[in-house]
């Protein structure tokens, strides 16, 4: 049977009593508790808040890759990862946040042996934003194709991209090929005032 959901105050201190020190801090906004934890505490963090009795997280229920760049407030570490977990047991949830220390390479431990449905999440953070997941066991591209140069959703990466990919009869295989599309700016059609001069003094009478 189902508890009643918690209080996120009382969640927080839950969650603060199970990790201690490996938590950076933990807040409440909009009623959601958010862990913030650092890489060299992840892995041991999300397996205390699965395995422990107060806290029983037996689900992962998102995971995704982040791109801080030019984000309002934000400075170096660069990228980072957003889990959110699930307690079905206990009705409770919780958001897990930690940062990848290296922009130019950037590592986590993977949770997929923690979590399976992590497996795939991974991998697609990976491919769309070349985030490294240490002990994952496919560690591969999802969404792009096999061939596919660099990570669409980080903010550097250009709108139109690098490569286009199209099927050659001749050759009878995929081939690439650089980008052909000319970059163009859509400018939105201005509505002039003097078209509607006359409605403005019908409506004025």
């Amino acid at each position: 049977m189902t508890e009643v959901a918690i209080r996120p105050e009382q969640l927080q201190e839950t969650i603060a009593s199970v990790l201690g020190d490996a938590a950076r801090s933990i807040s409440i906004r909009l009623g959601e508790v958010t862990v913030h934890v650092s890489a060299a505490d992840y892995l041991g963090v999300m397996q205390r808040l699965r395995d422990a009795e107060s806290c029983r997280f037996e689900q992962l229920i998102d995971l995704c890759g982040m791109d801080y760049a030019d984000f309002a407030g934000q400075e170096s570490p660069r990228f980072g990862v957003v889990v959110h977990l699930l307690s079905v047991s206990l009705n409770q949830r919780v958001r897990v946040k930690v940062r990848c220390p290296d922009d130019d390479l950037p590592v986590l431990p993977s949770v997929s042996q923690l979590w399976a449905s992590a497996n795939w999440f991974e991998r697609e953070a990976f491919d769309l934003f070349g985030i490294v997941f240490e002990g994952h066991d496919d560690l591969r591209r999802i969404l792009t194709d096999y061939g596919f140069a660099g990570h669409p959703f980080r903010k550097d990466f250009p709108l139109s991209g690098h490569v286009e990919m199209r099927y050659d009869e001749e050759r009878r295989r995929v081939v690439y090929e650089p980008v052909s599309i000319e970059p163009r700016e859509n400018t939105p059609r201005i509505v002039r005032e003097d078209k509607y001069a006359g409605f403005g003094a019908a409506r004025r009478l």
